[in-house]
């Protein structure tokens, strides 16, 4: 069964990215923070990163992160989904309108100009053919950002949420849970490690 996964690191005041966010500062002002446990060499952290790039049959991102990833700073060989993990799954970016050019030409991308519902319903197709090829499951990975993430939500498309909790206070950035209706999280698991708290509930 294909499940959707919303994945994404979180400070410890509720942030995605610091304050200042943008093309040439991605992750914001202090924002590198956030991913430190995915380049640890901590072996829980290791393993967390490990298991969620070998789930990912297909993987979903807003139109802000993918210039990022995709600008001259971002992904390359050594840094990016699964570079040094195993497989890379397929891309579907959320965007109003698709780039003209892609740098990543070795990456799968689908760029879907009509709302994250159907994103992640072609990243699901995606995820289905994946894992009939590799005779597993593999589910759709939401990545971000947070606007993406918290659409999702609000639409009920989110079986998953995954939080990786920084030891970090931001003061500002790109808050993931900005006025958001209630929402009902069962946890399913809580993994401590030197870098992070990282934390999984089912989304109800």
């Amino acid at each position: 069964m294909t499940r959707i996964i919303a994945d994404i690191s979180v400070s410890f005041d509720g942030f995605v990215t610091g304050p200042d966010p943008g093309p040439d500062n991605g992750l914001g002002t202090g924002g590198e923070a956030l991913h430190t446990w995915a380049f640890s060499d901590d072996p829980e952290d290791r393993r967390l990163l490990r298991e969620g790039t070998a789930r990912s049959g297909a993987v979903v991102l807003g139109r802000r992160l993918f210039d990022i990833v995709d600008g001259p700073g971002g992904w390359d060989d050594t840094t990016g989904y699964g570079a040094s993990e195993v497989g890379k799954p397929s891309f579907v970016v959320v965007t109003g309108t698709p780039p003209e050019a892609v740098r990543l030409t070795d990456l799968d991308w689908t760029f879907v100009t009509t709302g994250v519902a159907d994103a992640v319903a072609v990243a699901r197709e995606r995820a289905e053919a994946a894992s009939a090829a590799a005779g597993r499951d593999l589910d759709v990975v939401l990545m971000g950002g947070g606007a993406l993430i918290g659409s999702a939500l609000d639409a009920g498309l989110v079986d998953i949420l995954a939080l990786h909790l920084a030891p970090v206070v931001l003061g500002g950035g790109t808050p993931l849970f900005p006025g958001r209706a209630p929402q009902a999280l069962v946890q399913r698991s809580v993994t401590p490690t030197s870098t992070a708290t990282h934390l999984t509930y089912d989304v109800l």
